[in-house]
This record gives structure tokens, C-alpha cells and sequence, in this order.
């Protein structure tokens, strides 16, 4: 686990998520660093839209789920 998703898995702790909340965000961030080239770290809004097109038109999933991967990015 990198650096930037312990610190996202302690930020989510210390808000008192849930166990599967947490384990759904940290999964989210799994999948879009796998599909990024770039480190977390150096990954901007190009990246996230890039990933959004990615969700919609690849692995087919509608609107309200790509868009609330997004915002599971930027926590």
C-alpha cells in the first residue's frame, strides 16, 4: 500500500466510515492507479477525466457510478 492510500485509509478512519465504505474507496483508488501511467501523486484532472471515458465507454458502467469514482479520487 502506498504512501498517499494509507494516509486516504487513516483520513477515512478518523471520519468513521465503515469498514465497506473504506474497503470500496480504497478498491476505486486501486483500480484507477492501475489504469493511470503516472504515480498518484502526479496525476491531475486530465488523468481522472481520461479514467471517467474509460469507465462509461469500456467497462460500460453508467453515469452515477463513474462519476462517484471521481469523487472517491479525490478524497
Amino acid at each position: 500500500m502506498t504512501t498517499l492510500i494509507q494516509r486516504m485509509r487513516e483520513e477515512l478512519v478518523r471520519r468513521n466510515y465503515a469498514e465497506t465504505t473504506i474497503r470500496s474507496y480504497l478498491q476505486a483508488i486501486e483500480d484507477f492507479r492501475r489504469f493511470a501511467p503516472k504515480r498518484l501523486d502526479h496525476l491531475g484532472p486530465d488523468e481522472i477525466r481520461k479514467y471517467q471515458v474509460h469507465l462509461l465507454e469500456e467497462r460500460k458502467l453508467g453515469r452515477v457510478h463513474a462519476n462517484a469514482e471521481r469523487s472517491e479520487d479525490q478524497h
